[in-house]
């Protein structure tokens, strides 16, 4: 086996590292791990994705589990099937990757990711599946696979409800639905709550999913939000578990301010159990100043919304995010869920009679950051580990007014260097740095 899991599931190229073989045996290894006789299955817009679902539904029918394939859904609405039902789910899914990578990320009944102990479980099975270990279903025993209709629909009823009463009328909203799977809830769901709603990037063609469109790439959405006067715009990524905003000036509204703006508001409302918000080590240092302000205390993680998520659980606290766009609401949803953070973002703007860009402004001043992704064979941990002393030069140099993290990314073979400082210039000098640093030690 050559893949295992990352921080957010399983994730290659599909049909050369992410294979239907690998697909299959996956599917019988979480069966074993996770139990029950039924699990719901959804994926995004990608070409490989009917090909891996085939596969994974196999792997678990062979184990004696039924499937339901729910068919093209965002990630967090397989989460609420399997938190309101009680039952595995599995979402089919290289989220913001390009259209050639897939993943599978396995939710345990309840709606819950995979804790280290169960991904560990699943791996050590996987490894029994590909070796050959007996086991499986014969005659009645095998599961049935089925499609079933009507989940999405019961998915924006579910989110369209939290609004309770709350309504968007009178605003207008662009959403980019990264031609994946937030093209059929989304709209229909801010438009059951009241906006009037235009939609771009919603012709998934199996190949452009996250092409130049959605959370990752913004650039479309700030022009149209501005060509149309509409109040905001909100970009999906490819499975719609993350969100990145714009206001009515095409200005990006990340993460760091999507969730700056629901601290505040929530501590205003005395809804933020404990003052508390968790947030992880990307997330900039404007923020962390802002909330100290606000008399908010920031609870910090490693990347990964599970970490996030993890956090959130220990503490029983009611908010945390990354600055990427997965913004948690752990009283509302198991998992990111970016049509349900823009529904609350805009209900906000609604309530308070404040633009988007108001709201942004008055949370948080972003700190400059310069972020740069190096490629690097393999080895990223390692070579993020050998730069420790010219990390912690630069950090003396910076002082308290900056911040530098190296780190190896958890789904692609990168290490990312991150430096925020009082200046661009001066940002992007030391990221400039340690950036040559990095491919220095990479050839080595």
């Amino acid at each position: 086996m050559t893949l295992r899991f990352g921080t957010d599931g399983i994730r290659g190229v599909a049909n050369t590292e992410l294979t239907p073989e690998l697909a299959l045996a996956l599917g019988r290894a979480a069966a074993r791990v996770l139990g029950g006789d039924r699990v719901v299955i959804g994926r995004d817009t990608r070409i490989s994705g009917p090909l891996l679902e085939a596969a994974l539904a196999a792997g678990f029918a062979a184990e004696g589990v039924s499937v339901q394939r729910l068919g093209v859904l965002p990630t967090p609405a397989v989460a609420f099937v399997s938190e309101a039902e009680g039952v595995p789910g599995a979402m089919i899914s290289a989220s913001h990757n390009p259209f050639a990578d897939n993943g599978i990320k396995l939710f345990a009944p309840g709606g819950l990711k995979l804790p280290d102990d169960a991904e560990e479980a699943v791996e050590a099975e996987l490894e029994a599946v590909l070796a050959g270990t007996a086991g499986g279903a014969a005659g009645e025993g095998v599961g049935e696979v089925e499609d079933r209709p009507g989940a999405a629909e019961r998915y924006v009823e579910h989110l369209t409800g939290i609004l309770t009463g709350h309504r968007l009328d009178g605003l207008t909203v662009v959403l980019d639905c990264a031609n994946g799977a937030a093209g059929e809830v989304a709209p229909a769901a801010f438009q059951r709550a009241g906006a009037d709603v235009l939609v771009i990037n919603d012709h998934p063609d199996g190949c452009n999913i996250n092409d130049r469109c959605g959370a990752t790439h913004p650039e479309s959405l700030r022009l149209a939000v501005v060509a149309e006067g509409a109040d905001a715009g909100l970009a999906f990524d490819g499975d719609a578990d993350r969100l990145i905003a714009v206001d009515h000036t095409g200005a990006v509204v990340d993460g760091d301010h999507i969730i700056a703006i629901c601290a505040r508001d929530m501590h205003q409302r005395n809804a933020l159990r404990e003052d508390t918000v968790v947030v992880t080590v990307m997330t900039n240092l404007g923020f962390r100043l802002a909330m100290a302000d606000a008399g908010i205390t920031v609870v910090e993680t490693p990347v990964g919304d599970r970490y996030v998520l993890n956090a959130l659980e220990r503490g029983r606290w009611s908010l945390g995010g990354e600055q990427s766009g997965h913004v948690i609401f752990p009283d509302l949803a198991t998992t990111g869920d970016g049509t349900l953070t823009g529904l609350l973002l805009l209900e906000m703007v609604a309530r308070t009679g404040r633009s988007l860009a108001d709201l942004a402004a008055a949370a948080m001043t972003r700190l400059p950051q310069v972020l740069v992704n190096v490629p690097v064979a393999s080895g990223a941990p390692a070579v993020a580990e050998r730069i420790a002393g010219e990390v912690a030069d630069a950090e003396r140099r910076l002082g308290a007014s900056g911040r530098v993290l190296v780190r190896a990314s958890g789904t692609e073979p990168l290490v990312r260097v991150m430096v925020e400082a009082t200046s661009h210039d001066e940002a992007e000098a030391v990221a400039k740095e340690l950036v040559g640093a990095v491919e220095r030690v990479g050839r080595e």
